[in-house]
């Protein structure tokens, strides 16, 4: 299919009404898909999202990330597509790089004017269970995707409006939630059906020349802010780093590298490289990603977003969208096959989060180094934690949850506590839990001390107990069990993530880890990293930290050289006591300190290494 179109200057103001119909159209879809799927995991916490792409293939919405329609157009062409079709897919390795794993179910709706198709509606999410080996189609220890679940290449689910009973049945026959399947299958096929009808109603008013000449210039101006905003701003050279993942469910822990080579020329097209050499080879266990096919269009689209970072102020940042604008500016450079990247079938891929979310970090601590600083620092807000077993009617459930972090502190501002990585996506309301499944919350708050000391502090993770009414098996998907999320700049790390029972310390990843009832499964989410040397904080801002619980006393003292005096629950500054503290330890740091603190987990794994040669300036 052509990708060239001429084009037209349009008309600024129906640029803003088109604009502003593609942001309508996709919040609709969502709401749409909130208020009639089935599964906690979509409806409550909002683990999907939508998007709107053009004929030419083209995202152009930009409030999240979404799935690729190439792979549909590969296997369906145009010409043959009619009204009322829907498409899905959730084949990994047949997705073109849009689909990170089995559970991440797509459905994608072609757009029609005057007979002709014009645009897509895609709308993606992770689902309960789509088979495999374990509850919730995530085995942490598998060495195939064979072991993960159903694989559906791109099929016609709805012909001209009606269903392919046939596919559905054979779908949900699969899965051990039939009814939440079928229930968020119908729920995401009607949703984007009706906003392409809404999206058709907008080729029907303006005319197809008209709209498109909208989409050339909502993608062009997205193209040209982010060179002249945020592009400029980083020095011309070759600029490297690297992090890790720790632990692939087979293997013993040990340093999974994500290198990244960043080149930037501005004189050059694209600005852009980054290349990926020096990443380690593919796992046994599944936290690979297929992420070099399309010329990696996924993962530019993907990382672009930590561009924003370079925006001249925290406004300006949320206002910008990625949407296919960013493409042209990046290109990617991807290692032969057999990488963590570049996974040859049927190497599994269902905790492939600890490679995509560890490159949203490596793209930011090379940004760091180029800019001196002018990044966040690290943050690890999704990891997958559960239960599952039988209720007391003997029907068997699952409860699986994606909890966020604390984000890492900047350098204007503290990090944010407990976010997630998904827009608008949340933890599951306490109330519908209890209601729903065999257990008690006692409590869900802040993790305190999880965030990284500096200058500007990490955003605290969450702090989670459930007491279990019934035996069960508790299962989990999380990085940064071990490493922490780094401090930059002379801040520190964050604390990692860690889950207890009854005192039993689990692995990160854990399939079926037995809880009996009454046990109480205990579940503490990452901090995101410190940002500048928490000896320069404000001692004000560490007392207002203890006082609303996010700091310990003691993390006050030992973390910022902050000695508090007074009662407990309203701490003042001991002044004096402080400078004395302060100057104490700002002599024993040294000299020549790395610009990251990966934290103490770090030596175990690299060899008593206290930190990595790239974490120099």
């Amino acid at each position: 299919m052509s990708t060239e179109r001429p084009g037209k200057m349009a008309d600024p103001v129906l640029v803003e009404i088109v604009e502003g119909t593609l942001a309508s159209v996709e919040r609709e879809v969502e709401t749409a898909i909130a208020r009639t799927a089935r599964s906690p995991m979509i409806r409550d916490a909002h683990d999907f999202r939508a998007g709107i792409h053009d004929v030419r293939l083209r995202k152009l919405t930009g409030r999240s990330y979404s799935a690729l329609v190439q792979p549909v157009v590969r296997d369906f062409p145009t010409e043959e597509m009619k009204p009322g079709d829907v498409f899905f897919h959730n084949d990994v390795y047949l997705s073109e790089g849009g689909i990170g794993h089995l559970p991440d179910l797509c459905v994608t709706v072609p757009v029609f004017h005057r007979g002709a198709v014009v645009a897509f509606v895609q709308a993606f999410g992770h689902h309960d269970d789509i088979g495999g080996s374990v509850p919730g189609s995530m085995p942490s220890h598998a060495r195939s995707v064979f072991e993960e679940g159903l694989m559906v290449p791109p099929i016609k689910l709805w012909d001209e409006g009606v269903p392919n009973r046939a596919a559905l049945t054979i779908m949900t026959r699969n899965s051990r939630m039939p009814d939440s399947l079928a229930g968020d299958l119908d729920a995401e096929c009607s949703a984007c059906l009706m906003g392409a009808r809404r999206l058709g109603e907008l080729f029907d008013r303006y005319g197809r020349e008209a709209v498109e000449d909208c989409f050339d210039a909502i993608i062009s101006k997205t193209t040209e802010t982010f060179r002249r905003e945020l592009l400029a701003k980083i020095p011309e050279g070759t600029h490297v780093w690297e992090d890790y993942a720790e632990h692939d469910g087979v293997d013993e822990p040990r340093l999974h590298t994500q290198r990244m080579t960043l080149i930037v020329d501005h004189t050059a097209t694209p600005p852009l490289v980054i290349d990926f050499t020096g990443t380690s080879p593919q796992a046994k266990g599944p936290i690979n990603h297929a992420g070099d096919y399309a010329d990696g269009v996924f993962l530019k689209k993907w990382l672009a977003p930590i561009l924003r970072n370079l925006a001249d102020t925290p406004e300006r940042m949320a206002e910008l969208d990625v949407n296919e604008g960013v493409v042209p500016l990046i290109e990617m450079r991807f290692p032969e096959k057999g990488t963590l990247l570049t996974p040859i079938f049927p190497a599994p891929t269902n905790a492939r989060t600890f490679v995509i979310l560890r490159l949203l970090g490596v793209l930011a601590g090379v940004l760091a180094k180029a800019t001196g600083g002018r990044m966040p620092a690290d943050q690890e807000t999704i990891r997958y934690t559960g239960v599952y077993g039988e209720d007391a009617g003997g029907t068997p459930y699952l409860m699986r949850e994606v909890l966020g972090g604390g984000s890492g502190g900047r350098w204007y501002a503290d990090g944010e506590d407990t976010i997630h990585v998904v827009p608008d996506s949340r933890n599951i309301p306490v109330e519908f839990a209890e209601s729903r499944w065999p257990f008690r919350v006692e409590r869900l708050g802040l993790a305190r001390d999880s965030g990284g000391p500096g200058l500007y502090r990490g955003g605290l993770g969450y702090d989670k107990h459930l007491r279990m009414l019934r035996d069960a098996s508790f299962m989990s998907i999380a990085d940064r069990s071990i490493l922490s999320c780094w401090g930059v700049n002379g801040g520190r790390a964050g604390r990692p993530f860690v889950v207890e029972i009854e005192g039993r310390v689990m692995e990160g990843l854990v399939d079926d880890s037995p809880v009996r009832a009454g046990e109480v499964v205990r579940v503490r989410t990452t901090g995101g990293g410190g940002w500048g040397s928490p000896l320069d904080r404000d001692p004000a801002l560490v007392a207002a930290d203890v006082r609303d619980g996010k700091v310990s006393a003691e993390g006050a003292r030992d973390d910022y050289g902050v000695i508090l005096c007074g009662p407990a629950d309203d701490p003042s500054v001991d002044e004096e006591g402080t400078s004395r503290l302060r100057a104490e330890s700002r002599a024993r740091v040294p000299a020549e300190a790395p610009f990251f603190d990966r934290g103490p987990g770090f030596p175990s794994l690299s060899g008593g290494l206290p930190y990595a040669e790239v974490d120099r300036l």
